[in-house]
């Protein structure tokens, strides 16, 4: 049975009809461009076929009643209770509801209509691996808010809006590109996003070449610490070469030569940090062409470039996803791989050749099992379509 039966039938059996819409939106990978976004650079996600799917339908209850499928229990919540994170009956919210409280709050702020409905819903989106589960909750829930209310707001626009909700009503203080990659996918492309301008486009995804994502089973770490230092060693580094570049307002206004010729002015650890995101930058927009001609072994080469400077520059990588790395670009058929997401456990992308996909899988699951006695979970991914609703 698929998810979308699933969330249906779950529906059925919570409110005793069948649901009127289903909403799906997807979890995201990023091919290229991390830790860049809080510099005003360029990322290269893409939407995947992991998704999260809610069975919804307008209700006349004076509350909203949600059933998360994947941790079997249920919330409800009035707008009046949302400011307080509260549900009906003064119980705190449970973490996994403030997630759709939040998009409802943010829309709310927003203006929008936002009917009571009652809603079932699961995600194959792995949590905590870095392929943005969270978002692909956020936008689900945009998207069916938006269907009740009878309003329909630009997709970037209601992305910004479900970041809103992460940022200020959950409190996880993330940058655009998970919402926007939900939001925005499109099938068989990655998507280019400026993180200054917020202007997208689409680029050819290698049509010989499928999406494998190896989850070191190590669960993200990345604490408000970790971040918080990195994010202020960038600030430093553009506070410090303006003496010498006056008008540079983030690192993305730093050319790779120019900061080769003023690195030495920086203290060693802000160098470091500051080298990846300049040279990064300069990957990402490297990487334009290269997928406009199908250059699929160049575009490869960059994401293992990422990878050693997520590993030695900005270290956030970990003995795991090294492995997981490491025998990946190892094996045939692999045309790069990386650490994606924010770093420190969750998953490493892969661009692969697709007649060679099912041996690099079984391969790459038995090296990383054999040095690490961690058994991975490996997804072969298309790129998807943003969120939207689906038939019942």
């Amino acid at each position: 049975m698929s998810l979308r039966q699933k969330v249906a039938e779950i529906f059925q059996e919570c409110f005793g009809c069948a649901p009127d819409h289903i909403a799906r939106a997807p979890g995201r990978v990023n091919l290229l461009g991390e830790h860049v976004d809080y510099n005003d650079g360029f990322v290269l996600p893409a939407a995947i076929d992991h998704a999260t799917y809610i069975a919804f339908s307008k209700t006349s209850a004076p509350h909203s009643a949600l059933y998360s499928v994947d941790f079997a229990e249920a919330a409800f919540f009035s707008p009046t209770e949302l400011p307080a994170k509260t549900q009906s009956d003064g119980s705190p919210l449970p973490d996994w509801a403030r997630y759709p409280a939040g998009v409802i709050w943010s829309l709310q702020e927003a203006g929008q209509s936002t009917p009571n409905m009652q809603a079932a819903f699961a995600s194959d989106v792995p949590r905590g691996a870095g392929l943005s589960s969270s978002a692909s909750v956020e936008m689900a829930f945009a998207i069916a808010w938006q269907t009740l209310g009878g309003w329909t707001l630009p997709p970037m626009q209601l992305a910004l809006l479900a970041q809103k909700a992460e940022n200020q009503y959950v409190g996880v203080n993330c940058g655009i590109m998970d919402q926007f990659a939900s939001a925005c996918g499109e099938k068989d492309r990655l998507m280019l996003l400026d993180c200054r301008s917020l202007e997208y486009r689409s680029l050819p995804l290698p049509k010989d070449a499928a999406i494998v994502i190896a989850d070191t089973s190590v669960r993200r770490s990345l604490t408000a610490s970790a971040y918080n230092d990195r994010r202020a060693a960038c600030e430093e580094a553009v506070r410090l070469l303006k003496h010498d570049l006056p008008d540079i307002k983030a690192l993305r206004d730093v050319s790779v030569d120019e900061f080769n010729q003023l690195a030495y002015k920086l203290p060693d650890e802000v160098q470091k940090r500051a080298r990846h995101v300049v040279e990064e930058i300069e990957r990402t927009t490297r990487a334009i062409s290269l997928l406009q001609s199908g250059d699929v072994a160049g575009f490869g080469r960059l994401m293992n470039e990422c990878h050693a400077s997520l590993r030695d520059l900005y270290e956030v990588s970990i003995p795991e996803l090294n492995i997981m790395a490491s025998a990946a670009q190892s094996l045939d058929g692999c045309y790069g791989a990386r650490l994606t997401g924010a770093g420190f456990g969750g998953c490493v992308a892969s661009l692969v050749a697709r007649d060679q996909v099912s041996a690099f899988v079984k391969n790459l699951a038995a090296e990383y099992e054999s040095e690490t006695r961690r058994h991975p979970e490996i997804y072969i991914c298309e790129a998807s379509s943003g969120a939207g609703i689906i038939s019942p």
